[in-house]
């Protein structure tokens, strides 16, 4: 079982990434500016205009912050508030001569379930054109009041690189459940977040850099 982990504010706009890639040529990021564009935005854990991409500063990673995703299940939820998910096809414009992968991915949020309730974080991501990576999928348990954390990491030898000199969208998929379990929902609210609405709480995808050759 995946414990919540205590996560600390950050700026959405300048994230420092700790992760360091594995051969000489994926520590250095390139040196002009990577832009994200954010083309298609789907799923009803992300409404028009509730989620928002930003690169670190120094191009190792980017985040991904939304202001309305949430599975709630119990009073005042509706049956289809107990499964969210949301799917964006991102478009990474790289300097030429370089080529990346997601080599980790860093999910927050906030976690409120009542004793015996379930909680469920699911995530993938993948190039336009290419097969659909393994969902990963992580269990939270009740009782539970606290920021969680969870890390999703590619080994080096299993990375899969963006084609040199070609223009593939990066598809970034991932879902939320609340599940009232053993717990009563006639008498209890249990949810599971990845919201923020000051940015503080967001998603972090690490790069693995290469050049092309």
């Amino acid at each position: 079982m995946i414990r919540p982990v205590m996560i600390g504010g950050a700026a959405v706009a300048l994230v420092a990434a700790s992760f360091t890639p594995s051969s000489a040529a994926e520590r250095v990021p390139p040196p002009d500016r990577v832009v994200i564009d954010v083309v298609t935005v789907n799923g009803s854990g992300c409404p028009a205009g509730t989620a928002a991409v930003a690169v670190a500063s120094d191009n190792t990673a980017f985040t991904v912050s939304y202001s309305n995703y949430l599975a709630q299940v119990g009073v005042g939820s509706k049956p289809t508030d107990n499964r969210k998910n949301c799917q964006l096809g991102l478009n990474v414009h790289v300097p030429q001569g370089f080529t990346y992968a997601i080599a980790q991915a860093d999910y927050r949020g906030f976690a409120h379930l009542e004793p015996g309730a379930i909680g469920l974080e699911k995530a993938s991501y993948y190039f336009q054109g290419t097969s659909q990576t393994t969902a990963v999928s992580h269990r939270f348990t009740g009782p539970a009041d606290d920021d969680w954390q969870t890390t999703d990491t590619t080994d080096a030898s299993s990375l899969v690189y963006a084609p040199c000199g070609a223009s593939r969208i990066l598809n970034v998929n991932t879902e939320l459940r609340a599940g009232a379990g053993t717990s009563d929902p006639a008498t209890t609210t249990s949810y599971m977040a990845m919201d923020s609405t000051d940015g503080s709480v967001n998603t972090l995808y690490h790069f693995s850099w290469k050049a092309c050759p």
